[in-house]
């Protein structure tokens, strides 16, 4: 299945739970404007649960050691040039880049690594979860198929 959505396109396969989206700007202001939402991409190997953050809380907690969580957050174009940003294109990603304190929310047994970078004049972090850090030489295969199939476009 091919999931399509705010300039961003990926194949998912089959078995795996998906979703794009971009929460709603809040009512509060920001020095006066209003709050900027971005797209968000959520991958997993597992069902996804409904209540969760953009990071993966709520589903990071519920993952077993054969699980994968991909996160894709945009930044806005105020971050594009910036030097966390400078690395262009889509990550190719290693089982070395893994590590247990890499983890928005530790979780025994589970490894996480973060990549900044740009695409299509967009800025992005990446964000993968592995449910067992043992595992990531198994695992790391699976993320790299996806992101294979990852189109970001200019929008």
């Amino acid at each position: 299945m091919r999931l399509n959505s705010q300039g961003i396109d990926v194949d998912v396969p089959r078995g795996w739970d998906a979703e794009i989206y971009r929460r709603s700007a809040g009512l509060q202001s920001l020095g006066g404007r209003q709050e900027q939402t971005m797209p968000v991409m959520h991958l997993a190997n597992f069902s996804l649960p409904a209540e969760r953050g953009d990071y993966g809380s709520g589903a990071v907690e519920i993952m077993g050691p054969d699980h994968v969580l991909i996160v894709l957050f945009e930044f806005g174009a105020e971050s594009v040039g910036k030097a966390l940003f400078r690395s262009q294109g889509i990550p190719d990603v290693q089982a070395s880049d893994f590590a247990r304190h890499t983890l928005q929310r530790i979780v025994a047994g589970q490894s996480g690594a973060q990549f900044f970078f740009t695409d299509s004049g967009r800025p992005f972090v990446l964000y993968v979860v592995l449910g067992s850090h043992v595992r990531r030489h198994e695992l790391v295969p699976e993320v790299n198929a996806i992101l294979e199939s990852l189109d970001l476009a200019s929008i």
